[in-house]
């Protein structure tokens, strides 16, 4: 954890970060090399003054070895291997999909980095409505505070499920040699708690426009029952019935439906969405760095699209998750570009890496060699996030963080673990709209998601097992099934693994560590350690 001196450094170069999103009819400021005594917003401004506080999410999901690449890469869900001409080095992200990372690795110094980016921009801005130097009336005073508050707790929230035991720091005025204490898990859980039951009631209630993107009473919610499903992992104690009271809280609420089409909530303009509970807001030319079509890509793609880049090629799914969907289940075409690609005017495309395939049609194909080295065309590539034509490096699509279908499979899972009926009922509500054609597959009971997982999990190279595991023997491993095909790209995949006891005691593709249990966290990064003595390394590592 950095002094505050350099904190106060990272928040000043990112001033120019202006309002939530270009999908709000706020009036958009942009303040940049302010100094800041001299930052006196009316209170017009003061939305986009604390946008920061928001906006710093964008980093911590895509920037570079970011949050996304660590829960996908280290999950059963996506890889990315060497590929011929060395395109993206394999070697970073090899240790993560081994499971074989130490406090070197450099995605841990990305996220730790951009999530306590985001807790100090929460902190100095509730320094500033409190002391009046944002100078606003009481009414809003309170509930932006509350709305600090709540978003801070998210950042929190991302720190105790990755890292567990962290610097706690929540003020913003303190001396220039400060160095943060270190919280334990259980004790940074129940401040996360407390916190939000105290601000839930403060937060408002309306879901439209002006609040898009923003935590609201609902969003907050959603991250209590988070923290609750998960209490069994974060401190031992489930909690299931609240989380499924919550998850109900919502429901009732009436602000959300589950979108007509799946694809609805990734299309490039989708701040209408009826299903987004809290968006991280993206805008390709103003705001974020939402590349994840680069990195999965092939570079002959960019005439798919028309795009004004070349993308860069390497990540793909993992053909044993592939292989877990149902033919008919639309969220597969819906989420992964297979098969034979084409140019934007519909002429084949050809491999173009590999000088003796040069005559070879570009076909994107469920296989995957080693993650040592996969051919070009290997591995079936993540599109659920619309790619418009003419794209640029960074989409405008807003990433749905929380999604109102995760408030029914939560609900699931919690009546599940707790012995009560209806969980089938609420799956088959998430399910129907992905097999129109079929619609009686989309029909599950109780008694199959109690059944175990149909991912056929083991060591698997070159289309081969070498240590099949199977899933059978994972409970209710029916309904992590539904978890991945619902949320598969969606940051979601390495949590849900962790919760169903199978991040640490399955294989898959070429990770074999297994029956290591500090890997449900990860170690602090050397360097944080090094620059804060007040910090211990996390067990095991």
């Amino acid at each position: 954890m950095k002094t505050k001196s350099i904190i106060t450094c990272l928040l000043l170069s990112s001033m120019g970060l202006g309002g939530l999103s270009s999908c709000t009819d706020l009036d958009e400021h942009i303040y940049s090399e302010i100094i800041a005594d001299d930052l006196k917003p009316t209170e017009d401004d003061v939305i986009s003054v604390i946008a920061p506080a928001y906006t710093a999410m964008r980093d911590v999901l895509f920037g570079w070895t970011g949050f996304f690449d660590v829960q996908e890469e280290s999950s059963d869900e996506i890889v990315t291997p060497g590929r011929p001409g060395g395109w993206i080095d394999g070697g970073i992200y090899k240790t993560m999909h081994c499971h074989t990372w130490t406090s070197l690795q450099s995605h841990l110094s990305g996220v730790w980095t951009n999530i306590y980016s985001g807790v100090n921009y929460c902190n100095r801005y509730i320094y500033q409505l409190e002391s009046g130097e944002l100078n606003v009336n009481e009414t809003l005073k309170k509930s932006l505070v509350a709305e600090l508050r709540a978003m801070r707790c998210l950042y929190y929230y991302l720190l105790l499920d990755n890292f567990r035991n962290v610097a706690f720091i929540d003020k913003f005025d303190v001396p220039d040699d400060y160095l943060p204490e270190q919280i334990s898990s259980d004790k940074l859980y129940e401040w996360i708690e407390s916190e939000l039951k105290t601000v839930i009631p403060e937060l408002s209630e309306e879901v439209n426009e002006s609040t898009y993107g923003r935590m609201t009473k609902w969003a907050a919610t959603f991250l209590l029952a988070r923290l609750y499903l998960n209490s069994e992992v974060y401190i031992n104690q489930p909690r299931y019935d609240e989380c499924a009271q919550l998850c109900t809280d919502i429901m009732e609420s009436g602000e959300y439906t589950l979108a007509e089409n799946f694809k609805d909530n990734f299309v490039t303009e989708n701040e209408n969405c009826p299903e987004l509970i809290l968006a991280v807001t993206f805008d390709e030319q103003l705001g974020g760095n939402f590349h994840y079509h680069m990195k999965t890509l092939h570079n002959e793609n960019q005439k798919t699209y028309n795009m004004i880049v070349q993308p860069w090629g390497g990540s793909c799914a993992i053909p044993q998750f592939i292989n877990t969907y149902d033919p008919d289940d639309g969220r597969l075409a819906d989420t992964w570009i297979s098969g034979q690609q084409y140019d934007w005017q519909g002429n084949k495309l050809y491999c173009s890496v590999e000088a003796s395939r040069k005559d070879d049609p570009l076909i994107f194909t469920n296989t995957a060699t080693h993650i040592d080295l996969c051919k070009e065309d290997e591995g079936y590539r993540l599109g659920k996030y619309e790619i418009k034509m003419g794209a640029l490096g960074s989409l405008s699509n807003d990433f749905p963080f929380f999604r109102y279908a995760d408030v029914y499979l939560m609900k699931a899972e919690c009546l599940l673990r707790t012995g009560k009926s209806g969980a089938g009922e609420l799956v088959t509500e998430v399910r129907r709209r992905n097999f129109k054609s079929t619609p009686s597959k989309a029909i599950v009971s109780d008694e199959d998601l109690k059944k175990g997982s149909c991912y056929d999990y083991g060591e698997f190279h070159d289309g081969a097992f070498v240590d099949e595991q199977g899933g059978n023997d994972i409970q209710f491993g029916r309904l992590l099934d539904e978890y991945g095909w619902e949320f598969a790209g969606e940051a979601h995949r390495r949590m849900d693994l962790i919760r169903f006891g199978v991040f640490t005691t399955k294989k898959w593709f070429c990770k074999t560590n297994i029956n290591d249990a500090k890997r449900v966290y990860f170690p602090i990064y050397e360097t944080v350690l090094n620059d804060n003595p007040n910090l211990k390394q996390n067990e095991g590592y």
